[in-house]
């Protein structure tokens, strides 16, 4: 774990310029919320967690950590978002998923933060590094943008990949790491990349973007390539070559799904 001695840092206090809410989205994640909570706990005023019908212990263990839990059910992730940061009692939103932790630099950064007596932006950003068969996946850092002011923005209504609806506002990047412990096994890879790719596929057509052969043909190879050598996953031996493989199976399917929400689309009209 990347919990350490950097995580003993001082509670929130009443001296603090500006109080944050941490917002957590969950369903069935007993085995790995309290670490989620507790990385956060040094900077949080309070952890929201809004759960949509957990069946195992992930609200017990939420209460236990002096959340504040919610029920709502499931509508998409950038519902379950908003409702978060709706019940929150501050402006300030930082969330993360039921699988990440934060680092102790990050932690310390958001305190840091919480005293400034004038902030450069309205967002905020924190790179995420994530984990595959125990290698962390860390040749191209991704910055996410984690914490924003409720007041200026919500999250933005998509299906997938959802974050707050900035446009051209101004992003500063923080110090520290979102470490993402979202590897399971390939099944449940390949189960989560199935949902996902069915939510790309609707949200891109939902945008207006088509099918496209040549894109099926050219985008799955080339992202393998992007992964493997661009972004140098070949120097994270077998877990950069499968996970590449597995980025490339990604897009083919996601294109593929593109075709036939058409076809469907195409056949109901004929039997009309």
């Amino acid at each position: 774990m990347h919990l350490s001695s950097e995580q003993t840092l001082t509670k929130p206090t009443a001296t603090m310029l500006r109080s944050l809410s941490v917002v957590i989205i969950a369903l069935n994640e007993e085995e790995c919320i309290a670490n989620a909570i507790r990385s956060c706990q040094s900077f949080a005023d309070e952890v929201v967690v809004v759960d949509s019908g957990s069946q195992d212990a992930t609200v017990q263990i939420a209460r236990e950590l002096d959340c504040q839990v919610y029920h709502n059910p499931w509508t998409g992730y950038s519902d379950q978002r908003n409702f978060g940061a709706d019940h929150a009692q501050h402006d300030w939103i930082f969330f993360i998923d039921a699988d990440e932790v934060i680092d102790g630099r990050l932690a310390a950064a958001l305190l840091e933060w919480k005293q400034a007596p004038t902030i450069a932006a309205n967002a905020f950003s924190a790179v995420r590094i994530g984990d595959f068969w125990d290698t962390w996946l860390d040749t191209r850092p991704e910055y996410h943008t984690r914490l924003y002011n409720k007041t200026i923005f919500r999250i933005k209504d998509v299906l997938v990949h959802e974050g707050p609806d900035i446009k051209d506002a101004a992003v500063v990047k923080l110090p520290g790491v979102i470490w993402h412990y979202g590897f399971r096994d390939i099944s449940d890879l390949v189960i989560r990349f199935n949902r996902y790719t069915d939510l790309d596929a609707q949200q891109a057509h939902r945008n207006g973007t088509r099918f496209s052969l040549l894109r099926l043909l050219l985008k799955p190879s080339a992202k393998f390539v992007q992964q493997y050598v661009w972004y140098g996953m070949f120097r994270q031996g077998m877990a950069g070559f499968t996970l590449s493989g597995l980025w490339s199976f990604y897009i083919f399917l996601k294109e593929i799904k593109l075709y036939e929400i058409d076809w469907k689309k195409g056949r109901s009209l004929k039997k009309h």
